[in-house]
């Protein structure tokens, strides 16, 4: 990974031009978010490798989507039931 990686994610996620993977589980009810990446296809490279190790958890059901936003802390919420 080049020293540089982390300056230009800060920065794009600062600017809210980070790409940003928003995957939802159910059984448990929650909401991780995945990021963050500066090109799309960084994201879409790295995604499987998350999403499997979410489904080793044996979650019900798994939905992910790819959004450029800013996303600061938490990036794991759980649902309120």
């Amino acid at each position: 990974m080049s020293p540089l990686n982390r300056p230009m994610r800060s920065l794009a996620n600062g600017l809210g031009l980070a790409w940003w993977a928003r995957v939802q589980t159910q059984s448990p009810d929650v909401t991780y978010w995945y990021g963050p990446f500066v090109r799309r296809s960084s994201l879409q490279a790295a995604l499987p490798d998350f999403l499997a190790d979410l489904a080793s958890e044996s979650p019900a059901a798994i939905e992910h989507s790819l959004i450029r936003c800013r996303r600061t802390e938490p990036f794991t919420i759980e649902s309120q039931s």
